[in-house]
């Protein structure tokens, strides 16, 4: 296994790492090639030589590379204070063997980029976490913190490996379990639509704003900076934002710029646009983005949130108030977003695969003892809090904090961290 460790640096507050480890691509073919993953290794500056506990982060996504240590980050400020913290860029993204546009266009076909693509899902991601446990961290037990679709692994991770954790923290990320995308969906066009109407309440002039955009838009002939097509959707694709704390403001100041003195669509307004929508630093979140239900014999998924919308006309292109969409992809995406464009035909594919690596199981999950500390956020956008209780009712040793204090980002809140670790630590878990 090759490894690559730098020597420490210092970021304001933290100590920092770097490594890199060997990982099989796929755990079930050694003549398939291995594939590298990194990691950073992050401390307070004055503990880097203690013996601390292990707590791996489980990034969110699909898709997500590692948080990047900088000031201000709430979690992991309080995290090393008590934890030697093992960030990875989960396979695919950041500064692991990184999978975008480029890369898959390199494939002969869209069956071998499809079969590619398979390898980048849970059970490989929890399998090469499970490797870099044993193989470099001398089989210590995990304590793990899992952001949003991090949280969704960490059932992966007590379904597969669960004597290799310590712990769990979960925030917004509890999966149903077995996973349905039809249910998903069902539940999220309806709270996207309620967000969509607390922002127009909370900013009235808005509607216009977005009423106008959207007209123009239908008119067609508009372009992003980079060529790309500017359609309705797209526009209505924005409010994937407004699941998190700030997300009502960072869109009321996008629109705010929308139009210049002539009345056109303004080039600030344009090149905000292409940076939030061009998927360029994380091709493969929309990629895999409804791969993370299948589970076994789950059947094809085949675009669940495109059939699910059939069903809501109220979010029709030419309805006003526009309706704006939460985490959902779409076909459109594939056909006019530049960085995407190369995936579709491998994407097509797998949408009608029929059968999935196992990556939740059931018993193994209700017999689990490990303690599991999962933060539900009520109003959450993107991970339906029914569905999150309605699974931590079926997993042992699960406790869950409700609240509406929070929005998806909660993580980035002082405190909640050290909440989350009071709560287990009160449990016995350590």
């Amino acid at each position: 296994m090759s490894d690559w460790t730098g020597d420490w640096y210092f970021v304001p507050g933290f100590a920092v790492r770097d490594h890199t480890i060997d990982v099989p691509l796929d755990y079930d073919d050694d003549a398939a090639g291995r594939i590298t993953l990194f990691y950073r290794e992050v401390t307070a500056p004055e503990r880097r030589g203690d013996d601390l506990p292990l707590l791996l982060h489980l990034q969110g996504g699909p898709g997500g590379k590692g948080e990047r240590p900088m000031t201000g980050s709430a979690w992991l400020e309080e995290a090393v204070k008590r934890y030697r913290v093992i960030i990875p860029d989960q396979r695919g993204t950041g500064r692991s063997t990184r999978v975008d546009g480029t890369v898959i266009a390199r494939f002969p076909d869209a069956r071998s980029a499809a079969d590619y693509l398979s390898h980048f899902l849970a059970d490989s991601i929890v399998r090469d976490f499970e490797l870099l446990r044993t193989a470099r961290f001398g089989g210590r037990r995990w304590h793990t913190i899992g952001q949003s679709y991090g949280g969704f692994l960490t059932l992966t991770y007590l379904s597969l490996f669960p004597e290799g954790l310590a712990s769990c923290r979960t925030m917004g990320g509890i999966p149903g379990v077995p996973p349905k995308a039809d249910d998903v969906y069902r539940h999220t066009y309806p709270r996207a639509a309620r967000k969509t109407r607390q922002f127009y309440a909370r900013y009235p002039q808005d509607v216009a704003t977005m009423s106008r955009i959207a007209d123009r838009l239908a008119e067609g002939d508009v372009r992003l900076p980079n060529g790309d097509p500017f359609s309705v959707a797209r526009l209505q694709g924005l409010g994937s934002d407004l699941g998190m704390q700030p997300g009502f403001e960072r869109l009321h100041w996008l629109l705010d710029e929308a139009f210049d003195a002539a009345g056109e669509l303004s080039s600030t307004f344009l090149y905000q646009v292409l940076g939030r929508t061009s998927n360029a630093d994380s091709p493969l979140y929309w990629t895999l983005q409804e791969f993370i239900y299948g589970n076994e014999d789950d059947g094809p998924i085949d675009w669940a949130a495109q059939r699910e919308l059939a069903n809501h006309p109220e979010f029709g292109e030419d309805r006003r108030p526009l309706m704006l969409f939460g985490e959902m992809a779409f076909p459109w995406m594939f056909d006019e977003i530049s960085e995407l464009k190369p995936f579709k035909p491998a994407v097509d594919l797998l949408m009608q695969r029929e059968v999935w690596p196992k990556i939740y199981d059931v018993e193994a999950l209700a017999a689990n003892e490990v303690p599991l500390q999962a933060l539900v956020y009520f109003d959450d956008l993107y991970v339906d809090s029914g569905i999150q209780l309605d699974t931590l009712s079926r997993v042992g040793n699960a406790e869950a904090w409700v609240t509406n204090e929070y929005q998806h980002d909660g993580i980035r809140h002082s405190g909640v961290f050290t909440r989350l670790d009071t709560l287990l630590a009160e449990r016995g878990a350590f």
